[in-house]
C-alpha cells in the first residue's frame, strides 16, 4: 500500500465521531392512528425516554416543497415535540419518501437546480417550522425502481446540498445544526445502483440500515424477514439476504461503523404454506399470510399478533438465530426478545452506531397482548444497548458526564509516521482501531500492517465497542 493511500485510510479513521451512548431510533407512522381497537397508535403511548431518536413517518412533496401527509400531522408534530418537555434530550426528525411513495418526485426534484433548492429551503422552513431536530431521506431506491442511473450522481449531491444548507442556517440562526440521516437498502443490487457510500456517509449524522423484507410473500418459499446469518443450504443471491451480508458490504464499501444503524424489524413477514406436511424454513408456499386482526395487512404481522397466535407451535432458526411460528398453514418469521438480544450483540462487535426500529407501533406498546409488559422488545434493545434514561443516568448528587463528542484526533506526541522500529502488533491485524494493553488513553491504528499509536484528548479513554475515545 502506497504512503498517500495509508496516509488516506488513517484521516478518515481519525475524522470519525462516536458518542459515548448508542443510538435507539425509532419509527413513528402517521397512519397507525387508524388500526382498531387497542393497537391503535398516538403520540400519547410514546415513551418519551424509550428511544433517543424518534422519526415521523412520512412527510409529502408537493411541487417540489415539503408538506403534510395526513390531516392530523401538524397536531401530531405538536404532540410529539411536547415530549421534549419531559425528555429535553430526545430527537424527533421529519421522514419524506417510504416504499409506496416511489421514486418520480424524487427524481423530478433532483433533476435541475432550481427544484433541488426549491425542496432544500422549504425543508429547512418547515422543520423550523414545526421544531423537528433533523430530516430523513427515505428514498426507495435512486436508480432503481423507474428511478434513471443519474440519480445515483444526483441523491449524493442531495445529500450533501442538504447538509451543507443545514450548516449554514445554523450558523446564521444560532440554532442547533439540524440532523441529517437516511434510510437505506440492504441488497446489493440496490446499493450498486444507487448508493455512493463513501460520499453519502460524509453527509449523514447517521445511516438506518433497513435489514428486514429479506424474504417475503412475493417469493413461494418460506423464508425469515430478517436473519442474521445465511443458512449453509443457500447460494448465490440467497447468501446474501441476510443481516451480517448487508453490514459487511455496507462497511466495505467505506460506510463508519459508527454511523450505521442496524435495523429492527417489530413486525414478522408471514405465509400461507402449500402443505402442513412440510412447515420449516424453505417450505412450499401458495401465497401471503392471513391478515393479521388489527394491521390487516396479508403477509405481515405485528409482534403483538405474533404473540397471540393460538395453537402455535414456536421454532428457532438455529443459523440464522430467529424464530418463527407455525399455526396450521400459517407460517410467520419474527423477531422476539432472544432475537434482539443477539442481534444486539452483533451490532457491538461490528462497533455500529445503534439500533434503528421499524416501527414503534408494531410493538405490544401497552403490554396488553404478550404478558411481557410494554414494549417489551423496545425495551430489550434499550437494555442491551446500555441507554439510560434521563431520570435514571443522573441524580443532584451525581450529574452526568457530558458525551464525549470529539473527534479522535492526533495530539503533538503523537507519530506521524509508523512506531520506530516497526512496532509488530499489527503485522497480524486488519486495517482499523484496536486498543493498546498498556495504557487505556491511547489506541493503536492499523494501516496496511502498520502501527500507529495515537492518544485520547485528556480525561478519556479508547473504547472498543465504539471504537471511539470516550469516558471512563
Amino acid at each position: 500500500m502506497g504512503q498517500a493511500a495509508i496516509w488516506t485510510g488513517l484521516i478518515l479513521l481519525l475524522l470519525l465521531q462516536c458518542s459515548s451512548t448508542a443510538k435507539l431510533v425509532c419509527y413513528f407512522t402517521n397512519w397507525s392512528q387508524y388500526r382498531s381497537g387497542q393497537a391503535a397508535f398516538l403520540p400519547s403511548n410514546v415513551d418519551p425516554f424509550l428511544c433517543t431518536h424518534l422519526i415521523y413517518a412520512f412527510a409529502d412533496m408537493k411541487d417540489h416543497r415539503l408538506t403534510t401527509l395526513d390531516p392530523k400531522d401538524v397536531q401530531f408534530y405538536n404532540d410529539l415535540n411536547g415530549l421534549k418537555s419531559r425528555n429535553p434530550n430526545l430527537k424527533i426528525l421529519l421522514a419524506i419518501g417510504g416504499w409506496n411513495f416511489g421514486t418520480k418526485k424524487f427524481t423530478d426534484m433532483v433533476a435541475r437546480p432550481e427544484t433541488l433548492q426549491i425542496f432544500i429551503q422549504s425543508v429547512i422552513s418547515f422543520l423550523r417550522l414545526h421544531n423537528f431536530d433533523g430530516f430523513d431521506l427515505d428514498w426507495e431506491y435512486p436508480g432503481s425502481r423507474d428511478s434513471p442511473a443519474i440519480d445515483k450522481e444526483r441523491f449524493t449531491a442531495l445529500v450533501e446540498a442538504l447538509h451543507n444548507a443545514f450548516l449554514q442556517e445554523s450558523e446564521k440562526s444560532g440554532k442547533d445544526r439540524l440532523l441529517l440521516s437516511a434510510a437505506v437498502p440492504a441488497g446489493r443490487y440496490q446499493l450498486d445502483r444507487g448508493y455512493e457510500i463513501q460520499k453519502i456517509s460524509q453527509s449523514l449524522d447517521f445511516i438506518n440500515l433497513m435489514t428486514y423484507d429479506f424474504h417475503g410473500t412475493w417469493e413461494r418459499t418460506t423464508g425469515h424477514n430478517s436473519p442474521l446469518y445465511r443458512r449453509q443450504a443457500e447460494k448465490g443471491g440467497a447468501a446474501e439476504a441476510n443481516i451480517d451480508f448487508a453490514v459487511n458490504y455496507w462497511l466495505e464499501k467505506g460506510a463508519p461503523p459508527n454511523k450505521v444503524i442496524l435495523g429492527m424489524p417489530t413486525y414478522g413477514r408471514s405465509f400461507t404454506l402449500s402443505s402442513t406436511s412440510d412447515t420449516g424454513i424453505g417450505a412450499a408456499a401458495s401465497g401471503a399470510g392471513t391478515p393479521g386482526p388489527f394491521t390487516k395487512e396479508g403477509g405481515l404481522l405485528a409482534y403483538y399478533e405474533v404473540c397471540t397466535l393460538k395453537d402455535a407451535t414456536f421454532h428457532m432458526i438455529g443459523e440464522q438465530k430467529v424464530p418463527y411460528a407455525v399455526q396450521g398453514n400459517q407460517w410467520v418469521g419474527f423477531d422476539n426478545v432472544e432475537s434482539f438480544k443477539t442481534k444486539v450483540a452483533y451490532l457491538k462487535q461490528k462497533g455500529l452506531g445503534g439500533a434503528m426500529v421499524w416501527a414503534i407501533d408494531m410493538d405490544d406498546f401497552k403490554g396488553t397482548f404478550c404478558n411481557q409488559g410494554p414494549y417489551p422488545l423496545i425495551q430489550t434493545l434499550k437494555k442491551e444497548l446500555g441507554i439510560a434514561s434521563a431520570s435514571e443516568s443522573s441524580t443532584p448528587s451525581q450529574p452526568s458526564k457530558p458525551i464525549a463528542k470529539q473527534p479522535i484526533k492526533p495530539t503533538p506526541n503523537q507519530p506521524s509516521k509508523p512506531i520506530p522500529g516497526g512496532n509488530a502488533f499489527c503485522q497480524d491485524k486488519e486495517n482499523g482501531l484496536y486498543p493498546n494493553p498498556e495504557n487505556q488513553s491511547t489506541f493503536h491504528n492499523c494501516v496496511g500492517k502498520q502501527t500507529f499509536t495515537l492518544s485520547c484528548p485528556a480525561g478519556l479513554v479508547f473504547n472498543n465497542s465504539c471504537k471511539c475515545c470516550d469516558w471512563s
